[in-house]
């Protein structure tokens, strides 16, 4: 997929961060879109169909929170890369941003460049469908279907948020493996993305509450495995 034809969604409160986010990446040769608050956010989500959503945490009338969870319930947009860019970078408001099913967090201030560079990183996936990489595995009771980014378990299906899905596919990739801490990192986030420590956990624990406590298992000071 090319640059013109990838649309991005920025959502703040804050005229200058959209008027200076939206600058650079518009430069780079994306479709972009901007929203002032969480309502205004789900609205043109489910008009415009965004590939990816940059969102505040803190704004008036919707905070980004909720409008994260309302854009996750709706299954047109299941494949909407979400990540806040916020001030807030205390561990409680990354967790909380997580669950509510955003893919990164990534904390302000941010030079242009370094957010130009992770806004690539997170619109990777697209680029790899594109060379054909997607592909139907079968682990166990499991079905990752990676074309359609959906998991099948037991023949009830199960829609995980990206990153649960891309943590998943990996580690269930090589059942057995102990996956590095490091390599996971760098395999689901990217290395040009800076993530907090409690990132991977916080992603193994909803892997756990949706695929079953037994298939994860951590090895204390490496990483995690997959098991059968």
């Amino acid at each position: 997929m090319k640059k013109k034809d990838i649309k991005i969604l920025l959502v703040d409160d804050e005229p200058d961060i959209l008027e200076i986010v939206g600058y650079n990446l518009s430069n780079e040769g994306y479709q972009i879109s901007t929203a002032k608050n969480g309502q205004e956010a789900v609205s043109k989500a489910k008009k415009e169909q965004p590939h990816l959503i940059i969102m505040d945490v803190m704004m008036p009338e919707m905070d980004g929170i909720e409008a994260c969870e309302q854009i996750r319930k709706i299954p047109e947009l299941s494949e909407t890369v979400i990540t806040f860019l916020t001030a807030r970078g205390e561990d409680y408001s990354q967790v909380a941003g997580f669950d509510a099913g955003a893919d990164d967090y990534i904390t302000k201030p941010i030079k242009p460049k370094v957010l130009v560079s992770k806004v690539k990183a997170l619109l990777r996936r697209f680029k790899e469908e594109e060379n054909g990489l997607g592909s139907i595995v079968k682990v166990g009771e499991i079905i990752i279907n990676r074309d359609e980014y959906k998991i099948i378990q037991e023949g009830e299906e199960i829609i995980l948020p990206r990153k649960e899905f891309e943590l998943l596919s990996l580690l269930a990739s090589r059942p057995g493996k102990v996956f590095k801490r490091e390599e996971i990192l760098d395999k689901v986030w990217g290395n040009e993305v800076i993530v907090g420590g409690r990132t991977i956990d916080v992603h193994i624990r909803k892997l756990r509450e949706k695929i079953g406590d037994d298939h994860f298992k951590t090895v204390k000071g490496v990483g995690y495995k997959f098991v059968l």
